[in-house]
């Protein structure tokens, strides 16, 4: 059995980790719901006076949080004053763009979100049936995952899945997936969110040119619907119905 980590996205984890755990620490998570609630980015001497804190402890938490990613700095003269005389720039808190999030095991809700808004807006266009607008849209975006990589071989597909969340297992010439990155989706809507991961699955595949790897519905407990298999080796594969 293998499982392949690539070393992107454990640093990814590792970054998303370290700056929602930044925010256990009281008064760091203070010093950060004062600027995000600002409508425009705040001083050092603004964000004390706001939590009730003393400069220098405010100055040194700001500084951590920049540090971890959750807040970003500007530079700019104090009450915008410009000119000679004017003192040297201060430093601004405000938030920062990057978004984190941590969930164990690993849910990608962001894409499935996507794939069915997409489908949605086919299926309005072109008058298609939405169940088929799906499988189209999850077929697109397998290919977009696919991009920019090279994957042949079940062990380098593993490593491929293992980044976006399907928690891969390796084994005589099977590739299961011990992790769904749609679990709660699937709990309730488990036709739909199957045929989904199938398609988006297929596209990926497809568009890595891994033509001797099988992409298969086969549900089994505690794992993902979808398996995939080398062609040369005898597949378990279960029928299954996406019509629900």
């Amino acid at each position: 059995m293998f499982v392949s980590f690539r070393r992107s996205w454990v640093e990814d984890f590792v970054t998303q980790v370290t700056g929602v755990g930044a925010l256990a620490e009281p008064l760091r998570r203070a010093l950060y719901r004062y600027v995000v609630a600002q409508p425009g980015s705040v001083s050092r001497d603004q964000a004390a006076a706001g939590t009730g804190l003393p400069r220098h402890t405010a100055k040194f938490h700001l500084d951590r949080l920049v540090a971890d990613g959750l807040l970003d700095v500007e530079f700019r003269r104090p009450s915008g004053r410009r000119g000679p005389g004017a003192g040297r720039p201060m430093k601004f808190y405000r938030r920062a763009d990057r978004q984190f999030a941590v969930s164990l095991p690993e849910r990608r809700y962001d894409l499935a979100g996507h794939v069915l808004a997409v489908a949605i807006e086919d299926a309005e266009r072109d008058g298609v049936p939405v169940r088929d607008a799906v499988q189209r849209a999850a077929t697109a975006a397998g290919r977009r995952l696919a991009a920019d990589h090279a994957a042949r071989t079940l062990d380098e597909l593993a490593g491929l899945l293992a980044d976006h969340g399907y928690g891969p297992r390796t084994g005589e010439g099977r590739l299961e997936l011990a992790n769904c990155p749609f679990h709660e989706l699937a709990r309730e809507h488990a036709a739909l969110v199957c045929g989904l991961n199938l398609h988006l699955l297929t596209g990926l595949v497809d568009a890595l040119g891994a033509e001797a790897t099988r992409v298969e519905l086969d549900p089994g407990p505690n794992r993902c619907c979808v398996t995939l298999t080398a062609a040369a080796h005898p597949t378990g594969a279960i029928g299954w119905d996406l019509q629900g």
